[in-house]
């Protein structure tokens, strides 16, 4: 799904680009531009400005508001309005900095750009082709699975086993 989210939805705009979706984000962009980029490129967009909502649905432009207070709750009201499925698959994930597609990184690719313990624990890497920033599934995994199992608990879907 292609998105563009206002500047008060950045943290949102990462996971949903985590879990690959083709995501557009910038705190500098006027309502009128998001209204345009939206319309020209043919993307949904999600705001919690009301107003801008309802600009957005005027001019016949697919729009969201979104209500909920913690990301849970934001990637469960998404999933339901949207049917998107709550999964990050690294394999189709995008940069959560540029919106650019991961792509899978041998440790000797990125053994300069990571620390050595980082090396020695992992084995699976992915890098930014356009930012260069390397990722990996370390600790804060354990917070990103809680919530996206959270979100899905909200939604009624099925547990990940």
């Amino acid at each position: 799904m292609n998105l563009i989210l206002d500047g008060m939805l950045g943290k949102l705009a990462r996971w949903l680009r985590m879990m690959g979706h083709d995501t557009k984000y910038s705190t500098t962009l006027l309502d009128a531009e998001l209204l345009a980029i939206a319309k020209q490129e043919k993307r949904v967009l999600l705001t919690r400005d009301l107003a801008l909502y309802k600009q957005a649905t005027a001019k016949g432009l697919e729009a969201f508001c979104v209500e909920g207070t913690t990301e849970a709750h934001r990637l469960a009201e998404i999933s339901a309005r949207f049917d998107v499925a709550l999964a990050i698959d690294l394999e189709q994930s995008r940069c959560p900095k540029c919106n650019t597609k991961l792509a899978t990184a041998a440790k000797k690719e990125i053994a300069d750009k990571v620390e050595q313990n980082t090396l020695k624990f992992y084995n699976e890497f992915w890098r930014c082709l356009n930012c260069s920033v390397v990722y990996w599934q370390g600790a804060h995994w354990t917070k990103i699975r809680a919530t996206i199992e959270e979100a899905k608990q909200k939604t009624g879907q099925k547990k990940e086993i």
